[in-house]
């Protein structure tokens, strides 16, 4: 079996909005996810851009099969300003994608 098959692909997107309300976390989620490669042998970012059409930010990130790419996302959530995070369905079947955004504003009545 060759290496690249076993592991899992899952990417990590910011939005623009949130990005935009809150400048300096594309950096300190840069930080969070080299300290994490440090902590969990296996894990590693592939790549980093940003997409210009769209404004998010977006790490593709491969990680053991077993790993819980969910844990990774509570303890980000608690380094950074209040967010919600949604999986969204990917193109690539084999990839699983999270976006991190603002939460929603509740409306008024």
């Amino acid at each position: 079996m060759e290496e690249h098959e076993s592991v899992q692909v899952v990417e990590l997107r910011i939005s623009y909005r949130y990005a935009t309300a809150h400048p300096w976390v594309v950096q300190a989620i840069r930080g969070f996810l080299s300290a994490y490669f440090m902590e969990h042998p296996g894990f590693r970012v592939q790549r980093y851009m940003e997409e210009l059409e769209s404004g998010t930010h977006l790490w593709i990130c491969e990680a053991p099969p077993t790993m819980k790419f969910l844990r990774l996302l509570r303890r980000l959530k608690e380094d950074i300003p209040p967010c919600q995070t949604q999986q969204v369905t990917a193109d690539v079947p084999a990839r699983s994608r999270y976006l991190i955004d603002c939460l929603d504003q509740p409306t008024e009545p």
